[in-house]
């Protein structure tokens, strides 16, 4: 293929992203929908401006709103272990019951292939009838108004974060959709002023609305429960009541004029530290007999004895588990501090009225007790200075770009860093042994930070996740929500002009740098190396491109074909999911590092089908980074036979599209000791003085 044929494609590519039309990250389609609400239900259009989709039933003459369906990914793409958003069909009634939950997509390792799926099916299928007005926890107390969803054992946290992708979406739906919260649009609420501190005692937080204050009598409980089954039933309460039940005092403590002057110093960093952007942190201090921890509170979960509600709607409370200690000036005569937070993705609006309610729940009977609850409320209201309303909707895919800035300012600085290092080839390998403590450095970089820790493995996956978009028309906005991979993508492509393959394959790749590094062991450990012949080598090489073919068609035609032929890449197992599959795929990924110490670098040589995408990519290339001499092929051969990815042919010509720029090559030809022309060079300039046998006996 020619740079122009290449240059045609490529404009083809980019002239169908810019032509398809924009949508969100999900995946269904208004049939698919159709098929999973069958009649007498009816799908209506996509909303423009929420991802979910009306339900409808035809009452007599009347068309009547069931409720709304959508995935959680659209609206909460919180990551799992696998670094990758669980994807969750959710369907909810116009009252916010839910209709059903079911799972669309998910890679959490212990349910792939540890578990298996029937156990996550079983807990999912508990919020049917649940409704958002009530508390939802998972392994909670129940009772008084609030649905346990069991969890599942070994996947505790697991279950967690797809509690808080069902409960973080289904809300922005019942907010914007169904009169919850006003109608307030979720995308546009407002942010707690970091900025903002002034120093204050105790009487300028309350005088400036900081800190609520509820003091409770057992007089005042025992009125609580006059009428009911529920009183006379706390002997205390009747022996002693004008005893203190509970004097509490609240604070926005992630407000910086609430929380460092509540908190000493060290208690104010470390409640810091703990928070993501936009999540928000409350902080409650207790005296009385019934405190908001029960003696059979779990640290690090959701206490059951204190509820926050806004706009009718509950937000989950879980404690942070932190040890802390309030200010000097700040001493409240309070037995019990603890530290509460709402996670960003909830959407609580500083703007708002928050209402706590304090559940208190008194047993009758023995057997069968039958339970009565009543509550205590207070109220908090944040002052506006220290909030503001941004003045256009965020797009919900920044949250991602914000909780990752410091990975992302890492990848910067060290694409940016790679990116000077390939500019000057010949400086880089000037010393060989410098450039192979380098490389190895750089490949364990590779493998640790932008595999492991980043989750940026770059696979055929993405080329065909934009491919099926384009196909189903849904624009390729679900892009956004993974920026590391976005970013990382983005120096792939502006790398290509010059090194074409080479810059990925050679130094960002994280499967090929295990493959690299444990190809380095075999010859450490003197195994013997499999060199195929040039025939046949190049014939190898050609099952890659036919992958590619095979997949990118499958993308386009047969989706479910396709599902299967990505996994010929071995880099969803041994990177996204660390090894943590059924074990064909395990032999499959950590075979082909075994077959890389005799046979280099394999699978990247022969099979990848995203390095035969970045090869035809790279024949766009500008320009030819590598420097050859006259003499390269004619009749030096020794960069040809010591390059490890035949990608030197007999003419001495490197071929960009095999070339994983690993420098080697370089190394040779900057070298007065390995390159043959600069050897013979060297020899020929070398002269030795002729003197006569006389001078050189009047010497001596």
């Amino acid at each position: 293929m020619n740079k122009e044929m290449a240059l045609k494609l490529l404009l083809l590519f980019w002239a169908l992203l810019l032509c398809a039309p924009r949508a969100q990250a999900g995946v269904l389609s208004r049939a698919e929908l159709a098929r999973r609400f069958p009649a007498p239900l009816t799908v209506g259009e996509l909303a423009a401006d929420l991802p979910a989709w009306p339900l409808f039933k035809q009452n007599g003459t009347a068309t009547e709103l069931v409720g709304y369906a959508f995935e959680s990914i659209d609206l909460a793409p919180i990551p799992g272990f696998a670094g990758v958003p669980i994807n969750l069909l959710v369907a909810i009634d116009p009252q916010g019951v839910f209709l059903d939950v079911a799972v669309l997509s998910q890679h959490e390792p212990v349910f792939l292939d540890g578990l298996g799926e029937a156990p996550l099916a079983q807990f999912v299928g508990q919020y049917k009838g649940a409704a958002l007005a009530q508390g939802i926890e998972v392994d909670g107390p129940g009772g008084a108004g609030r649905v346990r969803l069991d969890g599942v054992s070994k996947a505790t946290a697991s279950v967690r974060i797809i509690n808080q992708s069902v409960l973080s979406a289904a809300l922005q739906v019942a907010r914007a959709k169904l009169g919850f919260a006003a109608g307030r649009d979720p995308s546009r609420i407002a942010r707690i002023r970091t900025d903002l501190f002034e120093q204050m005692d105790l009487e300028t937080l309350r005088a400036a609305g900081l800190l609520a204050h509820l003091r409770v009598r057992n007089r005042d409980v025992e009125a609580l429960f006059a009428g009911s089954a529920g009183e006379g039933l706390d002997p205390q309460a009747l022996a002693e009541p004008d005893a203190v039940f509970i004097d509490l005092w609240l604070a926005w403590a992630s407000v910086p004029s609430a929380g460092r002057n509540l908190l000493d110093a060290p208690s104010w960093r470390r409640l810091a530290n703990r928070l993501e952007p936009q999540d928000h942190a409350l902080v409650v201090l207790s005296a009385g007999r019934h405190g908001i921890l029960s003696d059979e509170f779990v640290r690090g979960s959701v206490p059951e004895r204190i509820v926050l509600r806004q706009d009718r709607l509950p937000f989950e409370l879980r404690d942070l588990d932190l040890d802390l200690k309030p200010a000097p000036s700040a001493a409240l005569p309070a037995t019990e501090l603890v530290a509460l937070r709402v996670i960003a993705q909830a959407g609580l609006d500083p703007a708002q009225l928050l209402e706590f309610a304090l559940p208190v729940t008194r047993s009758k009977g023995i057997v069968y007790p039958e339970r009565i609850t009543r509550e205590l409320r207070l109220r908090y209201q944040l002052p506006a200075r220290f909030y503001t309303k941004p003045e256009q909707a965020a797009p919900a895919w920044q949250a991602s770009w914000r909780t990752r800035l410091p990975d992302l300012a890492l990848l910067g600085i060290a694409l940016v860093a790679l990116g000077l290092t390939l500019a000057l080839p010949r400086r880089l390998a000037a010393n060989a042994a410098r450039l192979a403590w380098l490389r190895r450095g750089w490949l364990l970089f590779t493998v640790v930070f932008i595999g492991y820790r980043a989750q940026a493995q770059l696979s055929i996956v993405n080329i065909t996740g934009v491919l099926q978009a384009l196909r189903e028309g849904r624009g390729l906005g679900f892009l956004l929500f993974d920026p590391m991979t976005l970013v990382l993508a983005g120096a792939v492509l502006v790398s290509l002009p010059a090194w074409g393959r080479g810059a990925f394959c050679g130094w960002l790749c994280p499967y090929g740098a295990l493959q690299e590094l444990t190809g380095q062991l075999g010859r450490r450990l003197r195994l013997p190396q499999l060199r195929a012949g040039r025939r046949l080598d190049l014939h190898l090489k050609r099952v890659k491109y036919g992958m590619l073919a095979a997949i990118v068609l499958s993308a386009l035609l047969f989706p479910a074909l396709c599902t299967a032929l990505v996994e010929i890449e071995p880099f969803k197992t041994a990177i996204t999911l660390n090894f943590e599959r059924a074990w064909p795929f395990v032999a499959w990924a950590a075979g082909l590092l075994v077959l890389s110490m005799v046979s280099y670098k394999f699978f990247c040589r022969y099979l990848c089908p995203f390095g035969a995408a970045l090869a035809l990519l790279g024949k766009l290339r500008l320009w030819n980074p590598i420097a050859r001499r006259v003499e390269c092929g004619t009749p030096c051969q020794t960069c040809r036979h010591r390059c490890a990815y035949g990608a030197i042919d007999a003419g001495g010509k490197v071929d960009y599209d095999e070339c994983f720029a690993c420098m080697d090559c370089v190394a040779i030809h900057e070298s007065d000791a390995l390159c043959a022309p600069r050897i013979m060079e060297k020899k020929r300039t070398r002269t030795i003085p002729i003197v006569s046998a006389q001078m050189a006996n009047g010497k001596k």
